[in-house]
This record gives structure tokens, sequence and C-alpha cells, in this order.
């Protein structure tokens, strides 16, 4: 039993007619015949009444008919899914992220992508993470992987992926083991130039009424990362920076429990999202677990 007979079959239990169904299925009345007594010997049992003036069921045919039914639209489902996975998406997508995400989250994305659409490529650009979202809004970047403001821009999307802690790290010379031992008044500390870190790390230091002696500004948290390492101050990092920072082990972290964590994600530009290729690496993003 092939599909071919059960589309035959199906057919001719519509028409109850040889010669319509010959005709429309584009094969001769005999073939027709062949493939019913075939299908008739492979059931064991008569299919249809046939006689000199007209063609009808058994039930043995009825049940037959709901089976072919379900199969035949099984099959044509799995075809078109088939035909659809065969037409393979291709092109590039511009990606911007910060040289720690490109080193821990952005790995198994790509391999995942790589895996379910071979022929699509990332132009990858990584630096300063306070710039991810301005690369997509001013079209430097079809998707950016960052930091999720407090406030979307009028016309971006968000994926979250991630959440990210904070933790203030300090020079392991300081001996310094918790958050009130820090004399702010002159234990120096090193902020990150612009973006949201800097917000986030302002309003914290405000809200906990002190005035800071700030040492330098600098521009990304891998920078805040070496020059605590050097003994130049304390920082607040994400905790991911600090992971897979070469300068990890000249540095002590400290929990910051009154910070939110920070929500890392994919972004692109709402009217951008359903293009084929955001598409894609969105739906594999989706799927995925950083948590």
């Amino acid at each position: 039993m092939d599909f071919r007979s059960l589309q035959l079959f199906k057919h001719l239990s519509t028409t109850l007619h040889f010669g319509d169904t010959s005709s429309a299925m584009f094969v001769s009345p005999s073939t027709l015949s062949r493939v019913i007594q075939r299908l008739e010997e492979e059931c064991g049992c008569e299919l249809f009444i046939r006689d000199n003036r007209k063609v009808a069921l058994t039930n043995a045919g009825e049940t037959l008919v709901a089976y072919a039914s379900e199969v035949l639209t099984g099959w044509e489902a799995v075809r078109n899914k088939l035909q659809q996975d065969s037409e393979e998406l291709q092109g590039e997508l511009s990606l911007y992220c910060s040289v720690t995400a490109s080193q821990s989250h952005l790995p198994n994305l790509i391999q995942q992508l790589a895996m379910r659409y071979p022929r699509v490529t990332l132009k990858l650009q990584t630096g300063d993470p306070a710039y991810s979202f301005k690369k997509v809004e001013n079209m430097h970047a079809d998707i950016a992987l960052g930091i999720r403001p407090p406030t979307l821009s009028k016309g971006m999307f968000f994926l979250p992926l991630d959440n990210v802690p904070l933790v203030l790290i300090v020079p392991k010379s300081w001996r310094l083991h918790s958050i009130d031992a820090i004399d702010w008044d002159n234990h120096p500390l090193v902020l990150p130039e612009v973006g949201y870190s800097r917000d986030i790390v302002s309003k914290w230091i405000e809200a906990k009424g002190v005035k800071p002696n700030i040492y330098a500004s600098v521009g990304g948290n891998e920078a805040i990362v070496a020059m605590v390492a050097l003994g130049c101050g304390i920082g607040l990092v994400p905790q991911i920076v600090l992971d897979h920072s070469m300068a990890a082990n000249h540095v002590h972290r400290l929990a910051v429990p009154d910070i939110e964590p920070y929500k890392l994600g994919l972004c692109c530009m709402e009217n951008r999202r359903n293009q084929p290729l955001v598409e894609a690496l969105f739906n594999v993003a989706a799927q995925l677990s950083f948590v």
C-alpha cells in the first residue's frame, strides 16, 4: 500500500466512477482497476461493490476512506514542511555586542543558528555595550546583543535572554571583604564613561547617600576590571564580565544585593522584526536557555 494507491482509492470513493477518476488522476481505467484489486488483496476484503450500473463503497471501504484521509493529510503536511526546509534561508546579518557577550552568550547562539540555517552568516562587531542600541537605531547593525535600558526607544523590539547580576570589585591587595568596609572618601571609584551602566551605578551610590572619590571614567566594563586589578580603585561590573576576565584573579568580588540585575537580550527595530534573517536569529535565540 503506497500513497499513490491511497490517492486513487480516495478519489474513486468520491466519484464512484472509474472513468471519471481515471481521467482526473491521469491513469488508464485498467491501471485503476489493478490498483483497487491490489488494495483489496492487501486488505483481505472488498472495498467496492461493482456491477454494470453502479459502484458503491462497502463498510470496509468506508473504514479505509477514513484511514486514507488521515494518512494523506499527514503526508501533505510533512511534504510541505520538507519543501520549506529545503528552500534554505541565506544571507548576512550584522550583529553588535560587547567583547564579553561575544564570549559568554554568542557562541551558543551562533552554533545553533549555523545548525538550523547553515547558509546564514553573521557579521560581528564588538565594542562598548553602551552603544549597542544606538548601533541598531542608526542602522549600523541589524541586531544588537546588549543590556536593556529602563526605557526602550520608540519602535524598538527587545527579546530578553538572561539576567546578569552586578558585583562590586576591589583590588585583592586591599583586603576589603564587605561593602561596609569601604571608605567612600578615600577608596577611589572607577566608573563607566557613558551608558546605562553609569546611570545604574550613579543611582546606587546616590541611594547610599555617599559622595565617592571618582578616580576615572572609562569605556567598557573590561577596562574597569583591569584598572581595579591594578589597584586604581573599586568598581561595579556585570558578573559575566568578571567571569570572563583574565584579571579576575587579581580582584575580590563583593555581592551587591540591592541592585537589580541587568536584562541581557537581543534588540532590533520593530519594523524589521519579521524580516526572514532577523526572525530566524530571534527564533533560534528564543529556544535557548542561558539561565
